[in-house]
């Protein structure tokens, strides 16, 4: 009952509710003054008959017989007074059992649950509200973006256009706020001078009339546009998109950095100054089969494994961990220690067989682009006629349902190094994925996923990687907050920048024994202006130095809790 006085001021303001509101209070005025007639009658006929009472007992007449109670303790003994009582009986039933529910029902109860609902869904955010990140569709890559904004304090608001959707939303706990996307008084009440970003994630038609109407109102707050067709990048740049996205061609680029080509090929998912961070496919490669101690990375070109990914699943490297066909390395170093690993490691393309990419859709090209930028051959399988005959070449396409095994023998599935399955619904690439693994054990099959929550259900179903598109594109988007201290390098791997909290400060690395009871791993330390990569674990940290630390969201928040926040 807290928010009644703010859910009356809300019905006070719209003119029908209040018009509506009137008629209620008229109509309560009228059963007041009936009651209160009712009242004087009676006495005036109790007088008749000889009889008098008191006022309160006269109302309590009235009520009782209105309300069709009749408690039938005071009665009358003329045929006047019976003939009253009908009266007033038949008017109470009229007005408090039928005029009285249907008229509180729609002029206050249903206005007080539509102004209760209003509530819920606002149309305008505090005058204070700033740095707040203003987003204008829930799909999956802002549902995924939400999950980071709240674990690192930022707060945001989603845009509805329909009160049935915000309600909804709310219901699922997401923030929310009514407005229309093309609306420019929309975009001044969500306070959108002082936001940190507004996400455009819609179509290219909705994002570039959102980027056109935002610029109207402000010209400093970034805009970053998600973007499905190259020809729609200049009109959204045009239109003020600060950066625009095209999502399906990270994706790609994501996908075919996975596949290995041949050797051990280190190449850069993030950068954090002069710090590097790249991931190295070792299937096929010489690496296989030895520990992280045994390949001497650190002595022979000054780079720390920080990590594996082996099957979705993020670990941190210890001397002991044996390298296996299935694993991704995570490397740390500079780009003269990366070039000198890939000098090493990296082999030359392996052209017997042309990789299998499923699905010709936008992913699906963007992969094959990529791949063909590394130099590897590749096949793509459509079934879409129409998609089939946009393609510019004939020659690295295949028309016929990835299902089919005469298409699939056709392909080369009995010679590929790897399958790359890139179809944007996760039911149809389950199944592919089971059904790849069926026909090949040995080959590499790399998945993509709608849905962050299918990622475990990818892998179970055969999936040496999965690479989940709303997590790709929450992180290629939460990384243009332009925050200086966090780096989302990879799908649940982060860089973290801080200041070297007390109890580290004039201990070394290797005492702290921080990767042991966290997770993380120390990869730089920046002090007086220079940063050292890769530190010796004998290296002692300085006070007020900054650490970078590379781990999982769950490293982190161990990291935080025993030493405390920045």
């Amino acid at each position: 009952m807290k928010f009644l006085p703010s859910q009356m001021l809300a019905i006070l303001k719209n003119r029908p509710e209040r018009r509506n509101l009137q008629l209620l209070l008229k109509f309560m005025l009228v059963l007041v003054g009936l009651t209160v007639l009712f009242t004087i009658i009676f006495h005036l006929l109790m007088l008749r008959e000889g009889r008098t009472f008191s006022w309160i007992t006269g109302l309590y007449w009235t009520l009782t017989v209105m309300s069709t109670l009749g408690f039938g303790d005071i009665t009358f003994h003329s045929d006047a007074g019976r003939f009253f009582s009908i009266i007033v009986l038949s008017t109470g039933m009229v007005l408090l059992l039928i005029l009285f529910p249907f008229t509180f029902i729609n002029f206050f109860y249903a206005p007080w649950m539509k102004a209760r609902e209003h509530a819920q869904v606002p149309r305008e955010l505090p005058p204070t509200t700033a740095g707040h990140v203003v987003l204008t569709k829930y799909d999956p890559v802002t549902e995924a973006l939400i999950t980071k904004l709240n674990q690192f304090g930022f707060a945001y608001v989603v845009l509805v256009p329909d009160i049935a959707e915000g309600l909804r939303l709310h219901g699922l706990g997401i923030k929310v706020m009514l407005g229309d996307l093309d609306d420019p008084d929309a975009y001044e009440r969500a306070r959108v001078k002082q936001a940190a970003m507004v996400a455009a994630t819609s179509s290219d038609e909705i994002n570039t009339n959102v980027a056109f109407t935002v610029r109207e109102i402000s010209d400093q707050v970034p805009i970053i546009s998600t973007c499905n067709f190259l020809v729609s990048v200049d009109i959204l740049e045009l239109a003020g998109s600060t950066h625009v996205l095209q999502l399906g061609e990270i994706m790609g680029a994501f996908l075919s950095r996975r596949a290995s080509g041949g050797g051990a090929t280190a190449m850069v998912i993030g950068e954090f100054h002069e710090l590097l961070i790249a991931e190295a496919t070792v299937t096929s490669s010489t690496l296989t089969g030895q520990t992280i101690k045994e390949t001497q990375f650190r002595e022979r070109f000054g780079l720390t494994v920080v990590g594996v990914w082996e099957r979705g699943r993020f670990d941190a490297a210890q001397p002991e961990t044996l390298i296996t066909e299935n694993m991704v390395l995570v490397l740390a170093g500079s780009k003269t220690q990366i070039d000198a690993f890939n000098q090493e490691y990296a082999k030359p393309i392996n052209e017997s067989a042309p990789i299998l990419i499923m699905g010709g859709g936008r992913v699906g090209r963007a992969t094959g682009r990529a791949l063909a930028a590394r130099g590897l051959d590749y096949r793509i399988i459509e079934k879409n006629p129409e998609r089939v005959k946009s393609f510019k070449s004939a020659l690295n396409y295949i028309k016929g349902d990835a299902a089919d095994i005469e298409v699939l023998q056709k392909a080369g599935i009995a010679e590929t190094p790897c399958v790359i399955i890139t179809t944007h619904d996760d039911d149809v690439n389950v199944y592919l994925t089971i059904y790849c693994r069926r026909l090949r054990k040995d080959m590499q099959i790399i998945t993509r996923s709608t849905l962050q929550r299918n990622l475990p259900t990818m892998h179970r179903a055969g999936a040496d990687f999965v690479m989940s598109y709303a997590a790709m594109g929450s992180n290629t988007i939460f990384n243009l907050l332009k925050r200086s201290d966090i780096l989302m390098v990879a799908e649940g791997l982060d860089l973290l920048k801080v200041t070297a909290p007390e109890q580290l400060a004039g201990r070394s690395i290797a005492e702290s024994s921080i990767r042991q009871q966290t997770g993380c791993t120390i990869i730089a330390v920046r002090h007086e202006g220079k940063l050292h990569i890769n530190p010796d674990p004998s290296l002692v940290v300085p006070a007020e130095a900054e650490i970078i630390l590379i781990g999982t969201v769950e490293a982190e928040n161990k990291f935080f809790s025993l030493y405390g926040t920045e």
